[in-house]
Parts: C-alpha cells; sequence; structure tokens
C-alpha cells in the first residue's frame, strides 16, 4: 500500500505494544472502523470520508469506437491519482502506488462485472459509450482502498449517461434538458475491505501509523450477497484457511453495511432536487 515517511522506532514500539494490549491509539476496538461519510458534490462525482482520509471520485463519458475485438461492449477505465498534495511521499505521475490502487479498484470493480459493459454500446461496432472513473485522492490517513472502492461504486451508481437515440443507422444523442439521463446498468455493488495484521493479531480500518507498523494485510472484495469477488494479501504474515474464511464472514457485515450507506445516500441525493422544487414553488 502507499507508503510514507517511516515512523520512529518508538513510534513503531508505542503502537506495537498497544495492538499486543488490544487497544489503539485513537480509542477504536480492534473491529472497529473509522466515521465514515457519503457526500455527492455534483451529479457525477462521489466523495467519501473515513477519518481523516479523503478520496473524490469523478464519472464522466463520451462517445467512441469500440474495439473490433469487442464490437458489442462499451468500456470502462478507473484512473487513479496521488498527488504530492495528498502526502509528501507520493510523486507526480505514474507512482507504484497509483497502479496499486487503479489495479485493486479495476479487479474489484471492472473484473467483477459491476458495469455492464454491453449497455454502452451503441452501434455494434462504430459506437460506444466510453466510461471512465477518475479517483483523486484528497487527503491520506491509511485504509485508501476501503475508501476510494466505495467512492468509485457510489459515484457509479450515482451517475446518468446521456440518452441515445438510433433510427437507421444514425445516433442521435440528446442532453439533459432534451431527455432524461440514463442510469448506469449495475449488476452488483462490490466492496473491499481490508484486515491488517501484526503478530497474529488482526484489526480492522488501520490508519497511516498503523499500516506502518503491521505485518501484513488481506483486502476481501465482495458484494451484499456474499458472492467474493477477488482476494488480495500483502506481506508475509501467513493466514490460516479457517481464518480467512471467518474474515469473509465478518467482511460481508461491513460490506452490507456500506451498501445501504450508498442506498440512502443516493435516495437523499434524488430527493433533495425535489424537496428544493417544492420549496420554489412554494414561493
Amino acid at each position: 500500500m502507499p507508503r510514507e515517511q517511516s515512523p520512529s522506532t518508538n513510534e513503531r514500539s508505542f503502537v506495537r505494544k498497544a495492538l499486543r494490549d488490544n487497544a489503539r491509539l485513537d480509542g477504536r476496538r480492534l473491529s472497529e472502523y473509522r466515521a465514515i461519510s457519503l457526500l455527492f458534490p455534483s451529479p457525477d462525482a462521489a466523495e467519501v470520508r473515513l477519518g481523516k482520509t479523503r478520496v473524490l471520485c469523478s464519472v464522466s463519458c463520451e462517445i467512441v469506437t469500440p474495439p473490433q475485438n469487442r464490437k458489442f461492449d462499451g468500456i470502462f477505465t478507473i484512473v487513479a491519482e496521488l498527488g504530492p498534495g495528498t502526502s509528501p511521499a507520493f510523486d507526480t505521475g505514474g507512482s507504484r502506488q497509483e497502479l496499486l490502487l487503479a489495479r485493486t479498484l479495476e479487479k474489484t470493480v471492472r473484473r467483477s462485472g459491476a458495469l455492464d459493459t454491453e449497455s454502452l454500446c451503441i452501434i455494434a461496432g462504430e459506437k460506444c459509450f466510453h466510461v471512465r472513473a477518475d479517483v483523486h485522492v484528497m487527503d491520506h490517513d491509511g485504509n485508501l482502498i476501503d475508501a476510494s472502492c466505495l467512492a468509485v461504486v457510489a459515484a457509479l451508481s450515482r451517475f446518468r449517461r446521456p440518452n441515445v437515440e438510433v433510427r437507421g443507422g444514425v445516433a442521435t444523442v440528446y442532453s439533459a434538458r432534451e431527455r432524461e439521463p440514463v442510469k448506469l446498468a449495475l449488476h452488483h455493488r462490490p466492496f473491499c475491505v481490508t484486515t491488517s495484521y501484526y503478530e497474529g493479531i488482526s484489526f480492522q480500518d488501520a490508519n497511516l501509523l498503523e499500516e506502518h507498523c503491521r505485518d501484513g494485510e488481506v483486502i476481501v472484495s465482495l458484494n451484499k450477497f456474499g458472492e467474493v469477488c477477488g482476494i488480495a494479501k500483502y506481506g508475509g504474515v501467513a493466514v490460516d484457511a479457517l481464518i480467512m474464511l471467518q474474515m469473509i464472514k465478518d467482511s460481508l457485515e461491513r460490506v452490507k453495511a456500506l451498501d445501504m450507506l450508498v442506498a440512502d445516500a443516493l435516495k437523499e441525493s434524488e430527493e433533495r432536487p425535489i424537496a428544493e422544487l417544492s420549496a420554489e414553488n412554494e414561493r
């Protein structure tokens, strides 16, 4: 995961001693998560705050020519950006941290078939939508994967593409004023849940200091139905198979809570314009 300047030996010793005593510096239990919030600053973006970690995901689309080997599919890509404003350890462009974050999100969201790419096809072999999700890490205080995945899934759920009509082989793209934009076809909403380890002790939602002190981590990607989309393990610590099964079970409860968070935020964002319109009419 992303690395910053290493903490001092005294800091490491203090954090690790606290973990051995089943305690954390911020007062949380080992299985407790930091406060999380989800906002939609615009119809094409989602902002996630997980403790002091802040991630923004913006979604855009354009009409392009589909690949010749997938004429009936659209294109979906995820791009991650970690700038020097996020952390002094992040350089500008092409960093290993960006690549690792983008690959994990791609495996979780794109390769799991969360977005129906066939629904992005306009004219087979000629025109399709290219949907792009740009992940911008604004503040980094640990657990970027979980926060970024939530931001991507929420932004895709909120985004609307232009309405398109095809007649006689000619595609007509309508603006939002002419026709209601169309929701993206999502088969499911996958989320990432990261579990950290130190000397056989597991704990959830590690902050940046705890990430420097752990031995390894396991990232479980799954949806609210319990379907596992992927498992990634980093670090040399060994994880027993039975412990892994229990980890998946525990992660499912977290995923259900995240899915409910997205559903509630979407409902609120859809009701807000109606409430504002009603208030305007009353005036």
